[in-house]
C-alpha cells in the first residue's frame, strides 16, 4: 500500500483514538483486508499464525525469519492496517530482524524471554533465558530500530508467569523497559487483578492476549479497559473459525458427495467479490484489452 506515514507512527495513532485497541490476527493478505474492512485499526502476524497456517507445522520455533518475511510482506502489501508481528525469540540475528521488518512494512515485532527452542505461551514446561539475555535481545532491537526508522515498536514478551510467579515477572518486566522495551506483553495471566498490578506498577501501554483455549479468560474490552491494559489481542480467533469450516466443508463433500449441505455457509463469489474491489481491476482489464485491441487495427 501507498501510506506516507511510518507504520509505527500509525500503530502509535491507533493506541491514542482507541483504549484498548482491539487488534487481531491476521494469517495472510485477505484477512487483512477483511479486518480493515470490518473496521479494526490494527493487525498481527502470529509466529503460530504462520508456522500452522503457511507451513503446516506446530508452534515449537520451527520456522525461520524468511517464513515470517514473506508473509509480513503479502500482508503490509494489502492493507495500510499498521502490523505487530511475533518473532519469538528474534531468530539468528535479532538486529537483521528489526532491519528486514521495518523494509517490509512492518509497524512494530514482540520479542520473547523463552530460551530458543521455544514453546506456545500457554502450553507446559515453558524456560526462560536470564534476565539479562533478554535485555540484551532487547538492547538489539532497540539498537537497529534507531538506526532504521525510529516509530518502530520494540515490545516484550514476557513468559515468566507461569514458571517464576507475579513477582518475579514483574521484577523482568521493569528490567525489560530498562532495556528501551515500549511496550509490554505479559503471557498466560489468569485474573484481571493480575493485569490491574502490572499496569499499576509500569508507565508503558500493556497488551493483553485474549487467546482462545488458553489459560487466559476471554476478558471483554470493558473488564481489560477497568484494569488500565492498552491492547487487547486476538491472534488467531479468525483462523480457527476459518479451520472449524474448512473442516466442516471437508467432511460434508467426502461424506455426501456434493457440497450442497454447506453452501448457504459460504462466502458467496459476490461477497468476495466486493471484498476484493473485483469489478475495479476487471474494468481495467477490460479497458486495456480495448486499448490493445484498437492499436492492432487495420488501417
Amino acid at each position: 500500500m501507498s501510506d506516507p506515514i511510518p507504520a509505527g507512527r500509525r500503530l502509535r495513532d491507533a493506541l491514542m483514538v482507541e483504549r484498548p485497541l482491539q487488534m487481531v490476527g491476521t494469517i495472510n493478505a485477505f484477512c487483512a483486508m477483511l479486518a480493515e474492512q470490518a473496521g479494526f485499526r490494527a493487525i498481527y502476524l502470529s509466529g503460530a499464525g504462520v508456522a500452522n497456517a503457511s507451513y503446516g507445522l506446530p508452534d515449537l520455533g520451527l520456522t525461520t525469519l524468511d517464513n515470517i518475511i514473506e508473509d509480513v510482506q503479502r500482508i503490509t502489501g494489502a492493507t495500510d492496517l499498521p502490523l505487530l508481528v511475533d518473532v519469538d525469540t528474534g531468530f539468528d540475528d535479532i538486529i537483521e530482524t528489526v532491519e528486514r521488518l521495518i523494509a517490509a512494512g512492518a509497524a512494530g515485532l514482540h520479542i520473547e524471554d523463552q530460551v530458543n527452542n521455544k514453546r506456545c505461551g500457554h502450553r507446559p514446561n515453558k524456560q526462560l533465558v536470564s534476565t539479562g539475555v533478554m535485555m540484551s535481545r532487547i538492547d538489539e532491537a532497540v539498537a537497529a530500530r534507531d538506526h532504521c526508522e525510529s516509530s518502530f515498536i520494540i515490545m516484550a514478551r514476557c513468559d515468566a508467569f507461569a514458571t517464576e510467579g507475579e513477582a518475579a515477572t514483574l521484577q523482568r518486566m521493569q528490567h525489560y523497559i530498562d532495556a528501551g522495551a515500549e511496550m509490554l506483553f505479559p503471557e498466560a495471566l489468569t485474573e484481571l487483578a493480575q493485569y490491574q498490578q502490572i499496569t499499576a506498577a509500569i508507565n508503558v501501554p500493556l497488551l493483553a492476549n485474549i487467546t482462545e483455549f488458553g489459560k487466559t479468560p476471554l476478558f471483554d474490552i470493558e473488564a481489560l479497559q477497568s484494569v488500565g491494559v492498552a491492547i487487547a489481542l486476538y491472534p488467531l480467533s479468525a483462523f480457527r473459525l476459518m479451520s472449524a469450516a474448512a473442516w466442516e466443508g471437508y467432511n460434508a463433500i467426502r461424506a455426501n458427495g456434493s457440497q450442497a449441505a454447506v453452501v448457504d455457509r459460504m462466502q458467496s463469489r459476490e461477497e468476495l467479490y466486493q471484498h476484493l474491489d473485483y469489478y475495479r481491476f476487471e474494468t481495467a482489464l477490460d479497458r486495456d484489452a480495448d486499448q490493445n485491441d484498437g492499436l492492432n487495427d487495420p488501417e
